[in-house]
């Protein structure tokens, strides 16, 4: 795996060092795989399990259904709940009113710890607080990385998506790209709008953002296939999920254009296509660690008092370049569903 790229992120923004990655060898899922909301079934209760007491952790996301980069980082959370002894209670929502509701049902439920993303932080911050108040401990992860000090979370896990685009951009600009179009699936999400952000700044060609509905994908097909067909000086597609990097070589194909495709995140159908030459690149944000440090960073908080980054500073999960060089190192984990 190229490691250039956290080097850059060291330079730029500190990144702590994860002694308890070392943990990610241990197996074992212990949630539930039914409905909107799953808990522990404890059904791995000897999967390397700690002795300490039994707690209830609620991770609370803004998932899309149907988006297998979050089955990623549920695996991490659930694989660190089966080694902690955590019952963890998964529930999703696109839209932020629901997803802070949700929160407020953890509080309700009296939870020993929340893991939460912040993807619209401005609709997080009050029941964030409220959870504060609680004394409910409360970690971010994923989405948020320049609000989560500012909402007083305790840690946070996750890839600083400016830097994660500025050296998409830069590495476009270097193979010679003239013309990216940057697909974001919705608007006014804080970091796929910081991502695309980061590629115009990096990126020493032209580029545009093209706003897709990322709930339906025949119409994020139709919508690239159109923007190829109108300007053909198209010459790079970015997208900012696995899914739609698939998609979009099929608009490309339907549009009889000759722009490439790169990426963000990964899946197991993703770094086929990398092998076979479809997809340029993937940027690789290890959701699976961001899941799992979630969960074990509140274990440790609440047994041992501990937390990275000093409350200051994010653990930085990403970003690194997955090509065509380096892809075999990956698949065997992606067709696991681990990375």
């Amino acid at each position: 795996m190229n490691r250039s790229l956290h080097s850059r992120s060291r330079r730029l923004t500190p990144v702590v060092a994860l002694a308890a990655a070392a943990a990610l060898t241990l197996a074992g899922c212990s949630s539930g795989s039914g409905g909107k909301e799953a808990e522990d079934s404890g059904a791995n209760a000897s999967a390397g399990k700690a002795d300490t007491p039994r707690m209830t952790v609620a991770m609370i996301t803004h998932a899309v259904a149907g988006d297998t980069f979050w089955d990623i980082i549920r695996k991490g959370a659930e694989a660190a709940a089966a080694k902690d002894n955590v019952k963890l209670i998964y529930s999703n929502d696109a839209n932020a009113a629901n997803q802070a509701n949700l929160v407020q049902n953890a509080i309700d439920q009296k939870v020993d710890g929340i893991a939460v993303t912040l993807a619209k932080p401005d609709a997080m911050k009050d029941v964030i607080a409220k959870a504060r108040k609680a004394g409910i401990p409360v970690v971010g992860f994923n989405s948020g990385v320049n609000d989560w000090k500012e909402q007083s979370l305790l840690e946070y896990f996750g890839q600083d998506e400016q830097i994660a685009g500025e050296a998409l951009g830069k590495r476009l600009g270097d193979s010679g790209t003239k013309h990216a179009v940057c697909v974001i699936q919705e608007q006014g999400h804080v970091a796929l709008e910081a991502r695309c952000a980061g590629v115009k700044r990096g990126f020493s060609g032209e580029t545009e953002n093209l706003y897709v509905n990322g709930s339906d994908m025949p119409s994020v097909k139709s919508t690239i296939t159109a923007k190829l067909k109108q300007d053909t000086s198209i010459d790079e597609v970015v997208t900012l999920g696995a899914p739609f990097a698939l998609t979009a070589v099929q608009s490309v194909d339907d549009a009889g254009s000759e722009a490439k495709v790169a990426t963000f995140d990964l899946n197991k159908e993703l770094t086929g296509a990398i092998e076979s030459g479809d997809i340029e690149f993937a940027v690789d944000q290890q959701p699976y660690l961001q899941g799992y440090l979630a969960v074990d960073s509140l274990w440790l908080y609440k047994n041992n008092g501990n937390y990275m980054g000093g409350g200051e500073q994010p653990v930085l999960t990403g970003p690194a370049f997955v090509d065509k060089s380096n892809v075999d190192s990956v698949a065997s984990f992606a067709a696991k569903g681990t990375r």
